[in-house]
């Protein structure tokens, strides 16, 4: 179960890192909170107007890494929240999911769905 704090984090303004690993190694993009949605089944919806590099590393590898935060959500010591999410990842570039974002960020090429297995506060 994820958090309620989790989607206060993600309904501020902040950056969301994301590594997957490759051939070449740890590789990072970054995204932002606000863009993060969700399916019914609870996957994470990136837009992905890019990350070709991501997608090829998600595509042999599909585990994943993100990192989340905010200034302004309480933390464990006071204000500043952050979270470390592990998952596994597939790019789509149909279906409903793909339409449901596609219908928010119109430039997208292709939509990163995360399945969350852990969620773990580190701020």
């Amino acid at each position: 179960m994820i958090s309620e704090t989790v989607f206060e984090i993600l309904r501020q303004d902040g950056v969301v890192a994301i590594a997957t690993n490759g051939k070449d190694g740890v590789h990072i993009v970054n995204t932002w909170n606000k863009y993060i949605n969700f399916n019914q089944a609870g996957h994470w919806l990136v837009p992905a107007g890019r990350m070709q590099k991501t997608e090829k590393n998600v595509t042999a590898e599909p585990k994943v890494l993100l990192t989340i935060g905010s200034s302004n959500v309480k933390g464990l010591h006071g204000l500043g929240c952050g979270f470390l999410i592990e998952g596994t990842a597939v790019f789509l570039k149909e279906g409903p999911d793909y339409e449901f974002m596609k219908s928010k960020f119109p430039w997208l090429r292709a939509v990163l769905s995360v399945t969350v297995k852990s969620a773990i506060q580190t701020l």
